[in-house]
């Protein structure tokens, strides 16, 4: 099926704590590859890896120094090879992570482009010539902290770099870069990879006369943790001439059969408007995801604005929801005020995840309930944790290593001493603990995934919201025949719902109970009701 994607659930794996199978306690293709039945059991219908090529790891091999080789501390090609055929044995789709907005300092192609001012790729990168007084060329900033310009010495010209210094910025108004990168694409395509998931999508033009980004102001009137949120990035991503490129993406993978491209949209400003606009159409991308689910809001007026919203201005275009991923800190924990307990909340993320239209993400781990990880300063290895610390504590407290068994050391993540530590509060939610126990976080993931591959309402048809109070978000699923109405009770305390009309509960649920004049959804509670199109419950607060 063409399509596969929409609609999919997609789970990403985080190489470096999925499994290490050789004992350096980094995780490797292998150990992947092992524990690939638990991803299929799950009910997952692809795999999303982060980065495996040769990097130098500054930035945990978002700093690309090869684009067509596995970085040794993963394995080789080979174990690549014999992963994507064990994926597609057990019926999954694998999604690789292209990081082309930059690469390392250490590729060969930046090595040659710092060497002087003439060589055939003195452009591939973003140069500029100081201000005469010595400063960048604009006020440009990274996301990392600090200038978004680095000095070279060699060709004495600053360099961009929207992330780390080691990270320096590829010149896509250079064709011949574009061309390189379409090339490295390629090399993956003929492996047999089924799509990519795409790094700072929007990051990938800068405006060629380098003009200052203006401020934004800050609603407190206060300096942010991070001075980047201080600007409107106007001039430094989200270029116009980034559709161009997707298109030329989007061109060689149609060559292809089944393939699929997903753009991280790194844009806090307006992120719903960019996603919508590079989804539209059947030339761009097939999907894109931004950071507005993975933030502090829990309330049915967000995840309403989110998903009417993109839909309204984007009816062809295709979105992908996700509440964790390996760089916020994990929803259980972000959204636990919002919760009766730990359990309650995870149960409650994946029932609501199922019942959204779109592509869905799953974060290794948030099928047992994982919580962040509480690590102490000496035990962080994240640029931005080192750099902001305490306000900002980074993103390892997210990426602590996947728990298998937990009697085992290390939960039978590795026999060595893992890159970081795993703690007692996450061993006990591993694997083999809740695959024993029918009421686990871990059940409820396996049931909700069953329903929505058995419910095509769920991942084709349309949606509408209904009007309830706060804390209650509803909407129905429909096409033309059939309608499922998804209830949600986005809080730790009881509520009543009014539901008249001809409806069928189905599916899983959680604190459902019938009333005399409807429903009450205990704390965190969910329940699907199904229905002809013609006779939609109707529900009041």
């Amino acid at each position: 099926m063409s399509d596969w994607w929409r609609g999919a659930v997609v789970y990403q794996i985080y190489p470096r704590s999925f499994q290490d199978d050789s004992g350096d306690g980094i995780g490797d293709l292998p150990g992947i590859t092992r524990r690939l039945p638990h991803i299929a059991d799950l009910g997952a219908d692809a795999i999303w890896l982060s980065p495996i090529f040769t990097s130098p790891m500054a930035d945990m091999g978002y700093d690309v120094s090869n684009y067509t080789d596995i970085d040794p501390l993963f394995g080789t090609l080979a174990d690549f090879d014999a992963l994507v055929a064990r994926a597609h044995d057990l019926g999954l789709k694998v999604i690789i992570d292209q990081v082309l907005s930059h690469t390392s300092d250490r590729h060969p192609w930046f090595t040659e482009s710092r060497a002087d001012k003439t060589n055939p790729r003195a452009d591939w990168y973003v140069w500029a010539d100081p201000n005469p007084d010595g400063t960048p060329p604009n006020n440009w900033l990274s996301v990392f902290g600090g200038p978004a310009w680095e000095w070279d010495t060699r060709r004495r010209q600053f360099y961009l770099h929207n992330f780390l210094s080691a990270q320096p910025d590829l010149n896509f108004h250079q064709p011949a870069v574009q061309d390189a990168l379409l090339e490295t694409m390629r090399f993956w395509l003929e492996r047999g990879v089924d799509g990519f998931r795409l790094d700072t999508v929007n990051f990938y033009f800068h405006d060629a006369a380098l003009r200052s980004n203006p401020p934004w102001p800050q609603p407190d009137g206060r300096p942010a943790v991070n001075p980047y949120e201080m600007q409107t990035h106007l001039h430094s991503k989200t270029q116009p001439e980034n559709i161009g490129f997707l298109q030329r993406m989007r061109a060689l993978l149609d060559r292809y059969d089944a393939r699929a491209m997903v753009g991280e949209v790194g844009e806090s400003q307006r992120a719903l408007q960019v996603m919508e606009e590079y989804t539209r159409g059947e030339d761009r991308l097939h999907m894109a995801y931004s950071f507005e689910m993975l933030g502090p809001d829990f309330t049915p007026a967000h995840f309403r604005r989110q998903i009417d919203g993109f839909f309204t201005d984007a009816p062809d275009g295709w979105p992908w929801w996700s509440f964790s991923n390996h760089d916020v800190q994990r929803h259980v924990t972000r959204w636990a005020d919002h919760g009766k307990d730990a359990d309650s909340l995870a149960k409650l993320a994946i029932a609501l995840l199922i019942g959204f239209e779109g592509t869905i993400g799953l974060y290794q781990g948030e099928e047992l309930g994982q919580t962040e990880t509480d690590l102490l300063y000496e035990e962080l290895t994240d640029p931005p944790g080192l750099k902001f610390w305490p306000e900002n504590k980074g993103r390892d407290g997210c990426r602590t290593p996947m728990v298998w068994e937990t009697g085992r050391p290390n939960a039978g993540f590795t026999t060595g001493t893992p890159w970081l530590p795993v703690k007692p509060p996450q061993a006990a939610r591993a694997v083999d603990v809740q695959a024993a126990d029918a009421g686990s976080v871990l059940h409820a993931y396996r049931a909700a995934l069953a329903f929505r591959k058995a419910e095509p309402l769920l991942r084709r048809g349309r949606t509408r919201f209904l009007d309830l109070p706060e804390p209650i978000l509803g909407f129905t699923r429909h096409d033309r025949q059939a309608a499922l109405t998804c209830l949600y009770n986005l809080s730790p305390h009881p509520v009543s719902l009014v539901v008249a009309g001809e409806w069928k509960q189905v599916g899983p649920s959680a604190g459902v109970t019938a009333t005399g004049t409807g429903l009450k959804l205990g704390p965190n509670g969910y329940g699907f009701f199904a229905s002809s199109v013609d006779s939609v419950p109707r529900v009041t607060g």
